[in-house]
């Protein structure tokens, strides 16, 4: 006779800002079908932004659930805790900016203002405003990108991975306006996403015969009571699914898609992905190490140890010949992907604590530094090579100085949040990783000095070059606005009170391993 079926433990309440996600975005996806075209646009944005919020809400109600749920394949702790508040924050913050439509250069024209069947409809629908399926995209993505931290065994880690990529894959080929380049952008990150997952999956294959399991925990039960047996199956297994993470790290050599996708994507796109994708992904990618692969960390070490180097190295460099606004960013986070992975190698809790600060402050700043982007225009196009932004500051102030202040921001000068990010990441690096820690952090400061000659190049040519062209700042863009004052006001206080954050960071830094 047939063994009863075992009904899993599953905590509903402690999954609930997964749920509500993945409900508004069934939601959306219904909307898209059935609201008539001019509706549909107040709709997908009013019902997005309140999914995420609420989202948000369910995870402060639920922060006393913690420990291991869906038979131990879902850890919900103190870090999953950060990164799924960091992760909603910064959602709101990328639906903002999406929500803005930019028509030309004096302004923006809402989606509800054509007619059905008119002229305005249609230019409507020609010039990309009507790609309102990009909502419910993102709250899929979003759904992914808060399991992605949670997984607590291979499966679900592969489940969550595929549920952030595919919609991006999709969100990348939506900008109308320069189509060959966003659908370029769209097919290489395809490509070569599938690849990433073909590793993750082949990898996780070979701890299967090795481990007999996915769970993260018993593979590290496993290995530490090794008895040899199919020990040729355990660091190939660990290296393949280490490199699945790494693509969505952006680490070299694993980065030869940031480049292409963040210049060809919609902007909007650009800042939701550099954000959100790469805090999850450094939160998958610590639970992988400081549980799974816990117990064999000294035979993998110095591989993380020579991508951290490169991706520092090759991330600053490569800043330097760049004149396209969106691939000079696109590197630099190559080489802040570069700057979090030093703090990787200390294995202390203080580790932690700098990759989650790390995350949470360079979000801020690329989210409201893509935003700005975003705005500049010439010619009802976004104006994204450097000379055309001869004199923005002198045109527009105020953008060219909020502009500025990010930019050192990502050079890591005092008084921002890059340089206590910095701090947070190189510290343990010094205090635990002995001379590899030490030497890390001395091609770190020196790659930081590298992408300041970059930054400051930008900031140069914005304020004390001659104005070209009819470059102007779209406007009034009052959502975009919103997530530009809360990106720049945080990478601000998170440079002179970094205190709370740095706390919070501090009692998330513990992980549950089931």
């Amino acid at each position: 006779m047939a063994a009863a079926f075992a009904q899993p433990d599953i905590d509903y309440r402690a999954l609930s800002p997964m749920i509500v996600l993945l409900v508004g975005a069934f939601v959306g996806v219904l909307l898209e079908a059935f609201v008539p075209r001019r509706a549909r646009y107040a709709a997908q944005v009013g019902l997005a932004i309140a999914t995420v919020v609420i989202s948000f809400v369910a995870l402060l109600l639920t922060a006393d659930s913690t420990g291991v749920t869906v038979d131990g394949t879902v850890a919900v702790d103190q870090m999953t805790r950060f990164l799924q508040g960091t992760l909603l924050v910064f959602g709101v913050m990328s639906l903002l900016v999406m929500a803005d439509r930019i028509d030309g250069q004096d302004g923006f024209t809402p989606m509800g203002a054509a007619s059905p069947g008119s002229d305005l409809e249609a230019q409507a629908t020609r010039r990309g405003w009507a790609t309102t399926e990009v909502f419910p995209l993102a709250l899929f993505g979003l759904a992914g990108m808060l399991l992605f931290p949670a997984a607590n065994d291979l499966l679900t880690m592969f489940v969550a991975l595929e549920l952030l990529s595919l919609p991006l894959y999709l969100m990348s080929g939506l900008a109308r306006r320069r189509r060959l380049l966003s659908q370029e952008a769209a097919l290489k990150y395809f490509l070569l996403g599938a690849f990433s997952s073909g590793f993750f999956l082949f990898g996780a294959a070979l701890l299967y015969g090795y481990a007999g399991s996915v769970n993260l925990p018993e593979i590290a039960t496993a290995t530490a009571a090794s008895t040899g047996e199919f020990e040729g199956l355990l660091l190939p297994g660990i290296a393949l699914v280490i490199i699945g993470v790494l693509f969505k790290v952006g680490a070299v050599p694993f980065h030869s898609w940031t480049p292409d996708v963040y210049q060809g994507a919609p902007t909007p796109i650009t800042a939701f992905m550099a954000a959100c994708t790469k805090a999850a992904a450094f939160g998958a990618l610590l639970r992988l190490l400081y549980v799974g692969f816990e117990t064999t960390r000294w035979e993998w070490r110095i591989g993380v140890i020579g991508v951290a180097a490169l991706t520092m190295i090759i991330g600053a460099v490569m800043t330097v010949p760049q004149t396209d606004v969106k691939r000079l960013l696109a590197y630099s986070s190559v080489a802040h992907a570069g700057f979090a992975l030093v703090a990787l190698i200390a294995f202390d809790k203080t580790a932690i604590e700098g990759v989650l600060f790390y995350v949470a402050a360079y979000g801020f700043s690329v989210i409201a530094a893509f935003a700005i982007v975003h705005l500049v225009r010439e010619h009802d196009a976004e104006a994204t090579h450097l000379s055309q932004w001869a004199g923005l500051g002198r045109r527009h102030p105020l953008t060219g100085a909020a502009f500025a202040f990010l930019m050192l921001a990502f050079a890591g000068i005092p008084l921002t949040s890059g340089f206590t990010a910095k701090i947070a990441a190189f510290m343990p690096a010094i205090a635990h990783g002995g001379l590899a820690g030490l030497l890390l952090v001395v091609i770190g400061a020196l790659a930081s000095v590298v992408t300041a000659y970059m930054y400051i190049r930008v900031i140069v040519i914005m304020f004390f070059e001659e104005p070209e062209g009819d470059v102007v700042v779209a406007a009034p863009a009052s959502m975009t606005m919103v997530a530009i004052i809360i990106g720049v006001l945080l990478t601000f206080v998170l440079g002179v009170f970094p205190a709370p954050l740095l706390d919070l960071a501090q009692m998330s830094s513990v992980l549950v391993a089931g």
